[in-house]
């Protein structure tokens, strides 16, 4: 007779290593769509880039304006060899992440308060729809003449962009937590603390992780809009200056060089979003 226990054990370990078949196949599937996507990132970005060199040694575009690939790879090479690209480089990149880091931390806390406080969200909202429609190109030399032409206006300028967006972003996962769930803790004698922290903060912990990845963006071009108006060293500050003295070559070159670590940092965000959100 067969022993029902062993039946259904043989069952379970049965089931066991069905799921976990199919969860291989799973991860190997989306391995393979994710090469593919590198792949085919890589191709268009070869292709781009042989295209623009073709087209400057055949003369389809203005070289002076345009410059080519090997041109510019040359030049930032020449930069790194001789070091006269790191001072640039470094203050850039200090700047955008004291802009990010200040940023998202204000725009949160932010958020946080005009969420605990209907009274003062009523009060800051008109400012903060007027603030955030500004132009703050025409901020900054408002921020020049209060803070001084340097890193204290550049990082300013900086807050003006990240810190309203990550305010508005957050201020609305807050608000689009389910109200049952807000109810539930309520009824059974919660306070306001205890609401945020048990139902606020963890359903909306997405969207805040995700914010990073916005400010990553809106930091890189609050610094580069400040370093075009006062400042006299960063990347900003070359491509300006290569404008002014028709250095297109050296203008490209800051470009790509802005390109590389702004997609190096965005990487690394979403590298620490991965793992708070695979935590938690």
């Amino acid at each position: 007779m067969t022993d029902p226990k062993r039946l259904q054990a043989g069952q379970d370990s049965s089931n066991t290593g069905w799921i976990k078949e199919i969860h291989v196949r799973h991860k190997r599937r989306k391995r393979k769509i994710q090469n593919r996507v590198i792949m085919a990132q890589t191709m268009l970005l070869v292709l781009f880039f042989a295209f623009w060199e073709l087209a400057g040694r055949l003369k389809w575009i203005d070289v002076l304006l345009f410059s080519y690939p090997t041109k510019v790879f040359v030049h930032i090479w020449d930069d790194i060899v001789t070091g006269e690209i790191w001072m640039h480089l470094g203050i850039t990149v200090a700047e955008t992440v004291v802009g990010f880091l200040l940023g998202t931390f204000i725009g949160t806390l932010l958020a946080v308060l005009i969420w605990w406080s209907p009274f003062l969200n009523k009060v800051l909202d008109p400012y903060m729809v007027v603030f955030n429609s500004m132009p703050k190109v025409a901020l900054g030399p408002i921020f020049i003449v209060m803070f001084g032409a340097g890193f204290t206006a550049i990082v300013v300028t900086t807050l003006s962009i990240t810190v309203i967006v990550t305010t508005l972003v957050v201020y609305n996962s807050f608000s689009e937590v389910d109200a049952n769930l807000i109810k539930v803790v309520r009824t059974f004698g919660g306070t306001k603390t205890q609401v945020f922290k048990r139902v606020i903060l963890p359903a909306s912990f997405p969207a805040i992780v995700s914010t990073l990845k916005v400010n990553v963006g809106m930091a890189w071009v609050g610094v580069i809009v400040g370093e075009f108006l006062v400042a006299k060293a960063g990347l900003g500050f070359l491509i300006m200056y290569g404008f002014q003295v028709f250095n297109f070559t050296l203008v490209l070159s800051s470009l790509l060089i802005i390109a590389v670590v702004a997609t190096a940092m965005y990487q690394m965000v979403v590298y620490i979003e991965k793992k708070l959100l695979s935590h938690r």
